[in-house]
């Protein structure tokens, strides 16, 4: 990269964070002195117990596996430099800052896949989105996540372009480690890894065609892409392992990430479920559970999160067709052109999330669709999409879950743009010439 290459960069992410910014000042004017959204609570306690060394816990239940640990880490020091009550616009501010790192991995994931030109496309892209501006000032775990989801995909990518297999274990050990990071913030990310290696195992064959430099060669054979895949798992196992001894001392039991996953299964398969989340069932359920111990001799939180998930399971094998139905609804909510929540559907709201993201989301299955024969690493930027989506409309569904994968959309979005705008220039210079 040359030296305007960087100040171009340095100006891009300039703006993407100043654009964050604004929005955080505008979007905490507009709720006053809460977060807006019911989750951003518990990352906010949990990241001022973990500051004041108090003990790790939350809710009504005193659940000490209610969160995975990676944003209230996060958050800590704003604790540590705030004291016990810090202003709520600094997480909007860190956040900004994440959310600038997300711009800056969309732009290096366009350069490296589809060359120079794709990068600055999908860079500005990245920076304007309204979902990715969004999820960069809420108090939600998608600040941080998305740009360890994108470093996790970079270093992937990297890891099958590598000419060599010792620097390719190398970065696939680095990727695993991002992946375990990232799960660390967002747990639904943890079956993603097993989810794209059976994909890369099932149906890739040996790479198509690559940008890659001489030097980076892709590893295109099943048995490289399954000795990769094991480094990625150990590295992953690595960074997790921590966070698993640590909740078999809290509960008694091996837990992958948290204890809420019974509840959110029941939030989504239940006699009342819409697709949205309703979590106002929880109370009654503790309620039973104090009342009527399935495990008297189990932590509480344990029991609640199997008795939600067996109650939900129990519901959805007894009813099929409403399970299905409800996953119809789900898958239309998470890509839904404009907001379902009711305070962000006024028609401004509504004609701005629609006029992105309607274009992002074409150009971006087209580019999936033209880069279908190019191997993994083109397929890293839909996978995350097709991931979430399985996802979600088993548990609850929305506009918020689809924005993650909405970054690997705008990267072949611009690489189809650019691939556009190169075949308009030849065609332009061949007319010159023909005229000469």
């Amino acid at each position: 990269m040359t030296s305007l290459d960087a100040k171009k960069l340095a100006f891009l992410l300039l703006f993407a964070l100043v654009l964050r910014l604004a929005a955080g000042v505008w979007w905490q004017s507009r709720v006053g002195p809460g977060f807006g959204f019911a989750d951003s609570e518990s990352y906010w306690a949990l990241g001022r117990a973990v500051a004041s060394g108090e003990p790790y816990r939350f809710g009504a239940a005193d659940s000490r596996v209610f969160r995975a640990p990676g944003y209230p880490v996060l958050l800590a020091p704003i604790f540590l430099l705030g004291g016990a009550e810090p202003p709520i616009f600094w997480a909007r501010a860190l956040g900004a800052f994440l959310g600038t790192l997300s711009v800056a991995g969309v732009w290096w994931l366009a350069r490296r896949l589809f060359g120079s030109l794709a990068g600055w496309i999908a860079g500005v892209m990245a920076a304007v989105y309204p979902g990715a501006i969004a999820t960069s000032v809420f108090v939600l775990s998608e600040a941080p996540f998305c740009p360890l989801m994108l470093a996790n995909l970079a270093l992937w990518i990297l890891a099958w372009q590598a000419g060599t297999l010792r620097r390719a274990c190398w970065l696939a050990a680095a990727a695993g480690t991002t992946a375990g990071a990232a799960t660390l913030v967002r747990p639904s990310w943890l079956l993603f890894l097993p989810f794209a290696l059976a994909a890369g195992l099932i149906f890739g064959g040996p790479a198509g065609p690559t940008i890659a430099p001489a030097d980076t060669r892709p590893m295109a054979s099943r048995r490289r892409h399954l000795l990769l895949g094991t480094v990625m798992t150990l590295g992953m196992v690595l960074v997790m392992c921590p966070w698993w001894i640590r909740n078999a001392r809290a509960v008694g039991r091996f837990v992958p990430t948290t204890l809420e996953v019974g509840a959110s299964l029941y939030d989504g398969l239940n006699p009342g479920a819409t697709g949205g989340s309703r979590m106002a069932f929880v109370d009654r359920f503790i309620d039973q559970e104090r009342c009527h111990p399935s495990h008297s001799d189990e932590p509480l939180e344990i029991r609640l999160d199997r008795r939600m998930r067996d109650e939900a399971l129990t519901w959805a094998r007894a009813h099929p067709g409403q399970a299905a139905r409800l996953a119809g609804v789900k898958f239309l909510r998470m890509w839904n052109i404009w907001a379902n929540e009711a305070g962000l559907s006024s028609w401004p709201f509504r004609l701005v999330v629609m006029l992105t993201y309607v274009p992002v989301l074409i150009l971006g299955i087209l580019g999936a669709v033209g880069t279908l024969r190019r191997g993994l690493p083109y397929w890293l930027c839909w996978l995350p999409a097709v991931y979430f989506t399985l996802l979600h409309v088993v548990f609850v569904s929305s506009i918020r879950y689809r924005q993650p994968a909405m970054l690997g959309l705008i990267v072949l979005a611009a690489g189809l743009i650019a691939a556009r705008r190169r075949e308009e220039a030849s065609t332009e210079g061949c007319s010159r010439w023909s005229r000469i």
